[in-house]
């Protein structure tokens, strides 16, 4: 499981469910190597990067979550029954920034909608983009919430690849499409970056802080809350960040702030064009 794997360019969380189901070591063709679909996991995964999902100004440098400044990142893990017991169906993201929850952005690809991984939303996205559907053949979203069951560990990194020179994650991939296809930018970095020896020769300072890693019941991780149900969350964080009020220049609360729920006590109503909306009893938006 990807939680999370980002630059400042560009973002992605991507789940991988696997054909076995416990510790195992791979050889040959098991690993993917000269056939990437006999693999033991299914490589590719079905992921979510904003970008690629069609929303240029989302997510980077003065965008709608500024990679320059300090955030949250929240990872929501939803089951079918709204139980911790339930089986997995749904993963959601959103981010908090200088007090204020974000959403994560809603896919604008034809034929694929939704801002959240589900078996659904990932068969829409193969089909969009002409990619084999690996995912749905490894089980899908109900692999990967029996290994959560398990117990994992979380792996903090800096790496760059040497195999694809990370442009799947942040520039047009692979080589062999049209940059203008859909799908296949993922990023604003060219098709030419991310060589290994470029990285380490022009960032060798290159760094990220991981702070206030929390996980917990859904909406426990973080102060407020915009997820609805309930069932298993974790949530990650780069720096430090909190939710609030957000008044906006007409005196109601921000647009994606807080507006009500229990013990509320800030602001009520919300900025013109927005409204008060209620995702549980505990919290409330202007959305």
């Amino acid at each position: 499981m990807d939680i999370w794997e980002a630059n400042k360019v560009s973002a992605a969380y991507t789940p991988h469910p696997c054909s076995v189901t416990e510790q195992t070591r791979c050889s040959g063709t098991d690993c993917g190597i000269g056939a990437r679909y006999s693999s033991l996991c299914d490589a590719d995964g079905c992921d979510f990067n904003s970008y690629r999902m069609g929303d240029t100004t989302f997510y980077g440098a003065g965008e709608t979550v500024d990679t320059t400044k300090v955030f949250t990142v929240v990872t929501q893990f939803i089951t079918n029954d709204g139980t911790t017991t339930g089986t997995l169906s749904e993963i959601r993201r959103f981010y908090v920034q200088g007090g204020t929850v974000i959403p994560n952005s809603q896919s604008s690809i034809t034929g694929v909608t939704g801002n959240s991984i589900t078996d659904s939303f990932c068969a829409a996205q193969k089909t969009a983009f002409g990619d084999t559907n690996e995912f749905a053949a490894k089980g899908g979203l109900a692999t990967i919430g029996a290994a959560i069951t398990k117990g994992m560990v979380l792996v903090m990194s800096i790496w760059d690849d040497h195999t694809a020179d990370m442009l799947w994650l942040d520039a047009p991939y692979p080589a062999t499409k049209s940059a203008s296809a859909p799908g296949v930018t993922r990023g604003t970095c060219s098709a030419t970056s991310g060589k290994p020896s470029d990285v380490e020769a022009n960032s060798p300072g290159a760094s990220v802080t991981y702070s206030n890693i929390k996980w917990g019941p859904i909406n426990s991780t973080y102060t407020g809350g915009t997820g609805t149900g309930t069932g298993t969350g974790t949530s990650t964080s780069t720096g430090t960040g909190s939710t609030g009020t957000g008044t906006g220049s007409s005196g109601g609360a921000a647009h994606y702030a807080q507006c009500g729920g229990t013990g509320w006590t800030g602001a009520t109503s919300c900025v013109s064009g927005t409204t008060c909306t209620v995702l549980n009893p505990y919290y409330s938006q202007c959305l």
